[in-house]
């Protein structure tokens, strides 16, 4: 059935009335004093007390217009308004919208007003469940930054490094360790993905690295062993660098589970730009084979030399014409350097970033990891 309709001429009641009267949000008609010239079916039916000529405001229990009032602005501006309005413990949106007549002026009001409630409801439970969030993340965050190495004082190298995810947990890491008196553990990762699974395998590589072994290799062998006993699906890995620093002996024995951008050794008082990159082939640690074979590389070391260690994320910055950083432009930065291991990774961190553009500096797409050691 359809409705009569106390509506303007020229409008046709039948066709409109269908319409608004088949809507299951509220709708209204005002004039320009704030009486109700019309209320569909649906607003009718919920607010049977409500009737057509009485004051717009009364419908929400007020005695007077309410504040910041959206069909007011309408009529003053001539534009739609909209705001939130509780009725009767529920929360509705509320649009009002001017009517013009054919000469142009502004006689109406047509107010549309949608239930949001349960809308609201589930706005809040999201709310609280991203408070809750960020809560388990922040100590996430704390707990992969206790993770990574406290710097002490030792007379006999320099060290330090720079730790940058490109979100607020990251997949690289850097650790180092004293094994006994003359022999320290120094290691760099880079596990796939981002975010909390990849944080959370740093846990693993942390826990499960045998810090007892001199012998890198069959440390990345035992670490695999472990790797493979757990149940990380097969589209997990981690790719690690390792090296065992004699400082008595003034020697460095590595060994490599595929890292892809492997460390550089040089001497910071040379005169030349001669340099070592470490190059040396090996599994990832991963589920990919059964028994993964690593092998045990050596290189004596000299007074000043230096071990730089990264991950990809600092070759393959990109400028704004789409060009990588690379090695060559890491290793012609790098092999200028002449401060403490501190400074020059600064130096480091800002030529990337200068590289990087200003308008680029927020979209870095991969975690920024490196660290230098200086032998005394």
């Amino acid at each position: 059935m359809t409705m009569a309709l106390n509506l303007p001429s020229g409008f046709d009641c039948s066709i409109v009335g269908s319409i608004i009267n088949g809507m299951n949000d509220w709708v209204r008609l005002i004039d320009l004093n704030d009486n109700i010239i019309f209320m569909n079916r649906a607003m009718s039916d919920s607010l049977p007390e409500i009737k057509p000529g009485m004051k717009c405001y009364t419908a929400i229990g007020r005695t007077s217009p309410c504040d910041n009032c959206p069909s007011r602005r309408a009529i003053l501006e001539g534009i739609t308004h909209s705001k939130e309005e509780e009725i009767g413990g529920r929360f509705y949106s509320v649009k009002s919208s001017p009517i013009y007549d054919k000469s142009g002026r502004l006689n109406y009001v047509v107010e549309v007003l949608r239930d949001i409630t349960e809308m609201k409801e589930l706005h809040e439970k999201l709310l609280e469940q991203n408070r809750e969030l960020k809560f388990d993340l922040s100590l996430a965050i704390k707990l992969q930054c206790s993770l990574l190495p406290d710097l002490k004082n030792d007379p006999r190298y320099d060290f330090a490094y720079i730790y940058e995810p490109c979100e607020s947990l990251g997949g690289d890491f850097i650790d180092i360790f004293r094994i006994d008196r003359d022999h320290t553990g120094i290691y760099i990762a880079d596990i796939s993905g981002h975010g909390v699974p990849a944080s959370m395998l740093t846990v693993f590589l942390r826990s499960s690295m045998d810090r007892s072994l001199l012998s890198p290799a069959k440390a990345l062998k035992s670490l695999y062993e472990a790797f493979n006993r757990a149940s990380y699906g097969n589209d997990l890995y981690i790719t690690v660098f390792y090296a065992i620093i004699d400082l008595k002996e003034k020697k460095l024995v590595y060994s490599n589970a595929g890292h892809n951008v492997c460390p550089i050794v040089y001497n910071k008082n040379a005169k030349n730009s001669s340099f070592d990159i470490l190059r040396s082939a090996g599994i990832p640690i991963s589920h990919w084979v059964d028994s993964p074979s690593y092998k045990d590389n050596i290189l004596s070391l000299k007074n000043n030399d230096r071990l730089f260690m990264y991950t990809d994320g600092i070759t393959e910055v990109k400028n704004p014409s789409g060009e990588y950083f690379g090695e060559d432009r890491l290793l012609e930065v790098l092999l200028g350097e002449k401060g403490k291991a501190s400074e020059t990774l600064d130096n480091i961190l800002e030529k990337v970033y200068d590289f990087n553009g200003p308008e680029n500096l927020n979209i870095l797409r991969d975690d920024i990891t490196m660290a230098l050691m200086e032998i005394f």
